[in-house]
């Protein structure tokens, strides 16, 4: 039987907080996508099941890949973890440049990506 496993040393308790941050993101993405999607801003003209799979499926896979860093808790997932959020950042950051998206949501969500970043990055490249 496993036992629930917490890191004692503080850069990665940092790591593991952003990952486990991300998991329950990933969760409510998955198992509300309606509510997730009125949250970011996105009103569809007419609710489509492809839609909500697209968003449940979004959800997935940010479950499954900060939810398999918590479980295996090695540096070299905490980085390549790290790295997805930083592109996600980036993204957004695109999106505020490109899109016209300079909104307090949009720099809110910026805010939140790039620490869910940093932190297990920190951790991974022995900054913290």
């Amino acid at each position: 039987m496993m036992e629930f496993y917490f890191p004692t040393e503080f850069g990665e308790q940092l790591a593991f907080c952003a990952a486990a941050a991300a998991a329950l993101i990933g969760v409510l993405i998955m198992f509300a996508p309606g509510l997730t999607l009125r949250f970011l801003g996105l009103q569809p003209r007419e609710l489509r099941p492809e839609g909500l799979g697209a968003a449940r499926s979004a959800g997935g896979l940010i479950v499954g890949f900060s939810g398999t860093t918590l479980m295996l808790a090695q540096p070299t997932l905490y980085l390549a973890f790290g790295a997805a959020m930083a592109l996600a950042s980036f993204g957004r950051i695109l999106s505020i440049m490109s899109d016209r998206g300079n909104t307090l949501r949009n720099i809110l969500l910026l805010v939140v990506e790039v620490a869910l970043a940093a932190l297990p990055l920190s951790y991974a490249l022995g900054v913290v």
